[in-house]
């Protein structure tokens, strides 16, 4: 099976440049987007052989992801049932007969940190809502999550060691999220690779210098490291300041 997500920073925006293109071309088994920017009804994707379930942001041109799966789920569900957290549209969940497959859009801890509180609160939710699927059966979760785990994982660990993404608080919950049994399947492939990330800031021409973050993950229950067959990040695709990540599973 091959699973790809992409942050895409507004659908509609890289649907007028590659995203057609790209999506027919690696041919998904599932395929996920974050922040897709929309609200019901302002885009019709016609992707036949797929099924598709969107969450919206109630506000408008914020946040949402989206999950197209050529498998009809057992079941879906949207956001992790707490009313503080499932307003934006962050959260999808499918049901299938051997795995939950999820995709996030991790909140930004934002300018200053003046959301860092709130991502805490989020970030140990999140976690007991993937521990609770996980004991039903094994969880794929992907997305942007925001945080860059290793000083691996960005070019620049130094300067921005106090900056939303790199903060050790963040950091620190995607340490606890992978011991409570879960694994960063890139890095289980390519746990020493230096120089391959999945945002760039659209400042400074940070994608030119590859300046950039690992921020886009797969993550899977431990139960499933035996279905593992690869993980990759696709930097030559373009069209959003992040860029697709895949895993391939048995």
């Amino acid at each position: 099976m091959r699973l790809v997500s992409w942050n895409v920073n507004g659908l509609r925006a890289v649907m007028g440049k590659n995203f057609m293109e790209f999506f027919n071309e690696i041919d998904a088994d599932i395929f996920c987007l974050q922040e897709t920017k929309l609200q019901e009804g302002q885009i019709e994707m016609d992707l036949p052989g797929y099924y598709q379930y969107w969450n919206y942001a109630e506000k408008k041109g914020y946040s949402g992801t989206a999950i197209f799966t050529k498998k009809e789920p057992v079941s879906v569900s949207y956001g992790i049932g707490i009313d503080e957290h499932d307003h934006e549209g962050r959260v999808i969940t499918l049901e299938f007969d051997d795995f939950y497959m999820v995709t996030v859009y991790t909140p930004n801890s934002q300018d200053e940190l003046r959301r860092l509180e709130y991502r805490m609160k989020w970030e140990d939710d999140f976690r007991e809502y993937l521990l609770k699927l996980n004991h039903e059966k094994p969880v794929i979760v992907t997305g942007d999550m925001n945080v860059a785990h290793r000083e691996i994982d960005l070019k620049n660990p130094k300067t921005n060691r106090r900056n939303a993404g790199f903060t050790d608080e963040e950091r620190g919950k995607m340490t606890e999220l992978l011991d409570s049994g879960f694994i960063d399947t890139f890095r289980y492939f390519y746990p020493d690779t230096e120089g391959i990330y999945s945002w760039w800031s659209y400042r400074f021409k940070a994608r030119e210098k590859n300046a950039g973050w690992r921020i886009d993950y797969f993550l899977v229950s431990k139960d499933m490291e035996s279905r593992l067959k690869d993980a990759k990040i696709h930097t030559e695709v373009l069209g959003s300041d992040h860029c697709p990540v895949e895993l391939e599973i048995d």
